[in-house]
């Protein structure tokens, strides 16, 4: 049995050494009847990550490598690796430690043992993260379970194991607009769930600013729910409701009372909260569109710089 573990990467040339060792630990203490295939995405990293990536992978023939052109963020590394996986079962891991390695025996169990297609991880808290990322992350996924189809579980890591027929439903969905949370979730299958308390990263910084997430929550919820359409839908009902109802009001009042004095502050507040109102719905419109437009342009997801993966 060989398992692949995708390892999305950047920036993390002083992380990678502590994930190669833990990593080395866990196959050798706790896996040793397990081949390991070590897989790194360096996801046009500015430091030194590749270099590293590099001397690893001379120390170490499991370890193999893609480098990309650019930065084109963890989605397309995640796919990327899924998609040059070779192992039996392939799990996905962060560089930082966050995703502990010591879970991998719980959920080759589950899924050799128990009867899994995947298992996945969830964290039952959020230790040493901001209180208000926190808030908006809780609020994010009850959210994203009440507008779509989709099942997010509150806490959901992308660390988890999958078997091959899990990861070859995966790379159906080559859509260029990915939120691996939410494909997790679409493609189903039998799925078992391990919480473990959150973990500091065992080196370097965080990539993950409170408005890059609030932007990758922002393309979850276009990429799972049509409900943002219908808020502005019903949005524009109302006010076409509240215009009808002021109009009567105007007339009537005109008919029955005279001329009156004009309203200027009130006339200029409704208009600005109209404008708003419409510039709100075209963006919400406007974020629709421009994600279909990006996919029928049919763009490949990443572009491979560099590689020590032989073509088959």
């Amino acid at each position: 049995m060989k398992i692949s573990i995708v390892v999305p990467c950047y920036n993390e040339e002083v992380a990678l050494v502590f994930f190669q060792k833990e990593i080395d630990r866990v196959s050798q203490e706790l896996m040793p009847d397990v081949t390991f295939e070590i897989l790194y995405i360096d996801d046009g990293s500015k430091d030194n990550t590749l270099q590293e990536i590099h001397h690893l992978a001379e120390q170490d023939k499991r370890v193999k490598y893609i480098s990309f052109s650019r930065n084109f963020g963890k989605e397309a590394a995640i796919y990327a690796g899924l998609k040059n996986a070779s192992g039996d079962l392939v799990a996905i891991m962060d560089a930082d430690l966050q995703d502990p390695p010591a879970l991998l025996p719980e959920m080759y169990h589950a899924i050799m043992e128990e009867g899994y297609d995947s298992a996945a991880t969830r964290r039952v808290d959020r230790k040493g993260e901001p209180p208000v990322r926190s808030f908006f992350a809780r609020k994010f996924y009850r959210l994203m379970n009440k507008i779509s189809n989709t099942d997010i579980v509150d806490g959901a890591r992308d660390y988890r194991l999958m078997n091959r027929k899990f990861v070859n439903a995966l790379l159906e969905l080559g859509e260029y607009n990915r939120f691996s949370k939410g494909l997790f979730g679409w493609v189903g299958f039998k799925t078992k769930w391990i919480e473990f308390e959150n973990v500091e990263r065992v080196a370097g910084e965080t990539k993950w600013s409170f408005w890059k997430l609030f932007r990758y929550s922002i393309e979850g919820i276009v990429a799972f729910s049509t409900a943002p359409l219908a808020l502005a839908a019903v949005l524009g009902v109302i006010m076409c409701i509240l215009g009808a109802i002021a109009i009567v009001f105007i007339v009537v009042r005109q008919l029955a009372f005279g001329n009156s004095v004009a309203g200027w502050a009130s006339l200029a507040c409704i208009i600005l909260f109209l404008g708003g109102v419409q510039l709100l719905c075209l963006g919400i419109l406007g974020s629709y569109m421009s994600k279909t437009y990006l996919e029928v342009k049919n763009r490949p997801i990443y572009i491979c710089g560099e590689t020590n993966i032989e073509k088959k």
